[in-house]
This record gives C-alpha cells, sequence and structure tokens, in this order.
C-alpha cells in the first residue's frame, strides 16, 4: 500500500473512532483507534522490514529474505529515514552467502544515514570483517575504531573485542610467514 494511502487511511480510522466516541459506541471506538495507530505505525515502520528484523533475529535467512524481496523499489516503497536500514538488512542477509559483495549494500546503508548508533557500529563492524577478508588491515583498523565510537553502549564490545584478537592472530601469521 503506497505510503501516502496508509496516512489517509490511518488518520480516517482516527477520524471514525472519535465520531464513534461521540455516538456513544465505545468499544468500537477503542478498536478502531488501535487500528488507526497500527496503520499509522506501518507509515513510519514498514511491515516488511519489521517481519525481515524478527527473522533475522530468530536466524531464519530465507523467510527474512523473502519478507525484504518484497519491497520492490524502496526508494517509492519506504520514507527516506528507512532506505539506510534497508540496505543494512540486505547487506546482513547477503554477508551470509555472499560476504564479499555486501560491502555495497554496507557502504550505501551508511551513506543514506541511519538514526541508531549501534546500527552505525554493526555496519561498520561488518565493513572491517570484509576488509579482514581482503586482508585490508589498513581499512579494517579504520573501520573497527570508527564502529567502537559508534557503540556507545557496548553491544557489540565482544564482537570488536574478538575481531582485534583475529587481527592481531591474522598479524602473528603474517610474521611467521615472512621470516
Amino acid at each position: 500500500m503506497p505510503n501516502i494511502i496508509r496516512l489517509i487511511a490511518g488518520f480516517a480510522l482516527l477520524g471514525g473512532a472519535v465520531a464513534l466516541f461521540i455516538f456513544g459506541f465505545w468499544p468500537w471506538g477503542i478498536v478502531a483507534i488501535f487500528l488507526g495507530l497500527i496503520v499509522l505505525v506501518t507509515y513510519f515502520f514498514n511491515e516488511n522490514m519489521l517481519l525481515a528484523q524478527w527473522f533475522l533475529r530468530k536466524d531464519n535467512m530465507p523467510k527474512a529474505k523473502m519478507y525484504l524481496d518484497r519491497i520492490t523499489d524502496y526508494q517509492k516503497q519506504l520514507i527516506k529515514v528507512q532506505h539506510g536500514y534497508y540496505n543494512l538488512l540486505v547487506g546482513l542477509i547477503e554477508s551470509r552467502t555472499a560476504p564479499l559483495k555486501s560491502e555495497k549494500y554496507f557502504k550505501t546503508a551508511l551513506s543514506l544515514g541511519m538514526q541508531m548508533e549501534h546500527n552505525i557500529a554493526l555496519a561498520k563492524l561488518s565493513l572491517a570483517g570484509i576488509a579482514m577478508a581482503k586482508r585490508n588491515k589498513r581499512e579494517a583498523t579504520m573501520y573497527l575504531a570508527e564502529a567502537k565510537k559508534a557503540d556507545k553502549n557496548k553491544l557489540l564490545a565482544d564482537q570488536i573485542k574478538q575481531m582485534k584478537d583475529q587481527m592481531g592472530m591474522m598479524d602473528k601469521q603474517q610474521q611467521v610467514r615472512y621470516r
């Protein structure tokens, strides 16, 4: 359903709820308020993205991909604030199957912008992992530092520490190889 129709339907339901309250149909008015709020919430948070996030948390990649595939043109179907998050979700799903191809999605997500710092940290941490896979230590170190700075609530502290440890192991392996 296009975004403008969602807004119109949501406000129509809320207006109908007010009318139901005025005419004394309180139970139906309460139902209409809940329905109107649900429709308005789906304007700001696309239901396909919400379901994809749910299945990502449950580690069900095929279902998450199925819901993201329902969004055919994210620039038209989503409000501008959601564009970065869409690319982040696609990058996370893509990173499971083709890690090096997911780099463009993470970079696009960062360039489009995201409001939550932990999502920025997640994208930068993923880019650091891709840089490590490409054996680009300088870029990986830069992304790790940026991820640590963006992770203000320390939600990704364990993963950042683990990746730093892996980089240290990589350095030791390279030193042994060059001797």
